[in-house]
């Protein structure tokens, strides 16, 4: 009888413990998933990432949503007519056709996308729609371009004269065939001719090829944007990392957001701005999940890293921010109340 009371208080016990333990656990996962308060902050790639920035800080700075605020930010780029990596005034592809893409997504995890669009300059609005009024996440050269036109936009040249001339001048060397790692190094022609370095382009468009943006707004939600007119001179239907979700931008809203510049090819193969959110819900700062998923890049192709530039650039949850690249020469804009829109050298490998 001893035995069963002792069995019995022992029992209860450890029920007691138990649903202590299972409250706890409820307490902990509901405060994981409650709205955190933060500051807001908006950070993006390279030095034309500071008048994106303001652009985005006026809507933060009112309390506005994250996702209105990268959107208009980098409207900013895309209608820049010296800009020739994204937007209006890219650099066409090999048929003299300037072709853009984009994304972008929210704090829910909606995400809408738009790759080889063509005659529009906001890329990234038309992204927007597709995410808001249709099913679908992504939609491609023509189809994008019907749904553009059928919700207000409207059809434009977008090969400005500058970038006319770069294209015809590289035409005067280049053989109309695929030629590997043309876009990131001398081409010499076989027909005698001097070999034209698409490198020595304004703007050193092969490594200055994407905006990526990401930002925290006052109610601690988090939203992306990236947009380009990809790689000049690429092969057309060519498409990179910028408009696909998990390779050039990543959301999660209970963890960070992250987003990248540079081959996209590479950055495809690592599923890159996923992997760098990936890394910091496992606990990585967002320097270090950055620089982690430029490593794999550099374990993938030891050789073809050294002569490309891939960048990564992430924002956590706690407002904390960072940047890894594959070559020095990458630099991100930060723009909060603690921080007045400083351009910022990324880390890089080699």
């Amino acid at each position: 009888m001893k035995n069963r009371r002792n069995f019995l208080k022992t029992a209860a016990l450890g029920a007691a413990v138990f649903s202590l333990d299972s409250v706890a656990a409820t307490a902990a996962r509901a405060q994981a998933k409650a709205p955190v308060k933060g500051k807001p902050i908006v950070i993006s790639t390279w030095d034309f990432g500071r008048a994106a920035n303001e652009a985005a800080w006026e809507i933060l700075k009112k309390g506005g949503r994250a996702l209105d605020a990268v959107e208009a930010g980098v409207r900013v780029p895309e209608a820049d007519p010296n800009n020739h990596t994204v937007g209006y005034s890219g650099f066409p592809d090999r048929d003299g056709r300037v072709t853009l893409d984009a994304c972008i997504m929210d704090e829910h995890g909606n995400a809408g996308s738009v790759a080889a669009l063509e005659h529009v300059t906001h890329a990234i609005s038309v992204a927007r729609l597709v995410m808001e009024k249709t099913p679908h996440v992504m939609l491609v050269g023509d189809g994008a371009l019907q749904f553009a036109l059928a919700n207000g936009f409207k059809k434009e040249n977008l090969l400005t004269p500058e970038a006319e001339k770069a294209w015809k001048e590289w035409l005067k060397t280049s053989e109309y065939k695929p030629v590997i790692n043309i876009e990131n190094k001398s081409y010499t022609p076989t027909n005698g001719a001097t070999a034209f370095n698409p490198l020595m382009l304004p703007g050193n468009v092969y490594n200055h090829d994407t905006i990526g943006m990401v930002a925290m707004d006052t109610e601690g939600n988090l939203s992306g944007a990236c947009t380009t007119s990809g790689m000049a001179f690429k092969l057309h239907g060519r498409v990179g990392d910028s408009p696909i979700i998990g390779a050039g931008l990543y959301v999660d809203n209970e963890i960070g957001a992250a987003t990248s510049t540079g081959v996209g090819e590479e950055v495809i193969k690592i599923v890159g701005s996923h992997l760098v959110v990936e890394l910091m819900r496992q606990g990585y700062p967002p320097e270090k999940a950055c620089k982690e998923a430029v490593d794999r890049i550099v374990k993938r192709s030891p050789s073809k890293a050294k002569e490309i530039q891939v960048g990564f650039l992430a924002l956590n949850k706690k407002g904390q921010y960072g940047a890894y690249c594959l070559q020095k020469g990458f630099s991100y804009a930060v723009l909060s109340k603690d921080v007045n829109n400083a351009l910022i050298d990324g880390k890089h490998h080699f």
